[in-house]
């Protein structure tokens, strides 16, 4: 028996939440995690021109944004074609399609609301999609709606099923001001504006000696 010394990965993805039920729907781990995550925070000050009574006042979370590159590969189920015979059939696509369903409103729903309208139906609210949770790690679960989702296809077997494909994801938090307090969203959210509030906390502090000064003048 061989022991691997190697540390256990934690896999990154997104979680399908309901939003009413909070019953999770579908977990999403990416297949292999991406070598990079940008992250961009845009602060939500009183606007311009701005009051100077109100210069150091913040109206709300920063909206924070997402982006990520991660790779779908079928090498390793096509190694053991007996073992994965959807992958044989039909390459990543379910992976790809899955996806999508992040984007796309169900053929179910779309129907659903045809059906209403057809009926004289005056107003068709939207159907809700399902809560997304960005998870990267114990310490970024992160409520988000996608943005933009593309795909580079670049591998094929002989059906054209794509066996290789490039993802990427823009992805958008979801705060309390988007979904309130009452909401499980917003709830996860405040979760994680603690949890980062909790490691500014462990982080070293410094006097003013550290920036070459005396003190405040």
């Amino acid at each position: 028996m061989t022991l691997s010394t190697s540390p256990r990965v934690v896999k990154a993805g997104l979680v399908l939440v309901d939003p009413k039920s909070a019953q999770v729907r579908r977990v999403i781990a990416l297949q292999y995690n991406p070598e990079k995550l940008t992250r961009s925070l845009q602060m939500q000050g009183m606007g311009e021109p701005v009051d100077r009574a109100e210069a150091l006042r913040l109206r709300g979370p920063a909206v924070e944004t997402f982006r990520i590159e991660a790779e779908i590969d079928a090498a390793d189920q096509l190694e053991f074609p007996d073992r994965h015979a959807t992958t044989v059939e039909a390459g990543i696509a379910p992976q790809l399609a899955v996806l999508e369903g992040l984007v796309n409103p169900a053929a179910g729903d779309l129907l659903a609301s045809r059906a209403l309208a057809a009926a004289g139906t005056l107003e068709i609210a939207p159907m809700e999609s399902a809560l997304v949770l960005f998870v990267w790690g114990a310490n970024r679960i992160v409520p988000v709606r996608v943005t933009d989702f593309s795909i580079v296809e670049e591998a094929f077997d002989p059906s054209l099923n794509p066996i290789n494909a490039t993802v990427t994801l823009g992805l958008r938090s979801l705060s309390v001001d988007d979904l309130g307090f009452d909401h499980k969203g917003g709830g996860l959210f405040m979760a994680y504006l603690q949890s980062r509030e909790r490691l500014a906390g462990k982080a070293a502090t410094f006097g003013f000696d550290a920036l070459g000064i005396g003190g405040l003048p």
